[in-house]
């Protein structure tokens, strides 16, 4: 699974391909908002149909929160699926805001 990020400076996404470069499929995606120059809002995470089941959820967050970790941020989890994550696994707490 090859996990890409895209931003343009107010929204982004990390999207999760699976796939040869150029025939990739979209497995996933979980799309932040910016709020502020240290903080960002997780607003939305889908996972294909053909995917579910898969952990492909998780592998996105965890690329997530590697981003946070590396560029110093905050996350604020909106998103129903990675509220609960971040709920359940205290190892990825260091990236809430507080």
């Amino acid at each position: 699974m090859n996990i890409q990020q895209q931003d343009d400076g107010k929204h982004g996404v990390f999207q999760a391909l699976d796939g040869d470069t150029g025939k990739e499929n979209l497995a996933g995606e979980m799309a932040y908002t910016w709020a502020g120059e240290g903080m960002f809002i997780i607003d939305h995470t889908d996972v294909s149909e053909d995917y579910r089941g898969q952990g492909i959820g998780r592998q996105i967050l965890d690329k997530v929160v590697a981003f946070a970790r590396e560029k110093q941020l905050k996350i604020i989890p909106l998103c129903p699926y990675a509220k609960s994550v971040f709920d359940k696994d205290p190892s990825i707490a260091d990236v809430l805001r507080k």
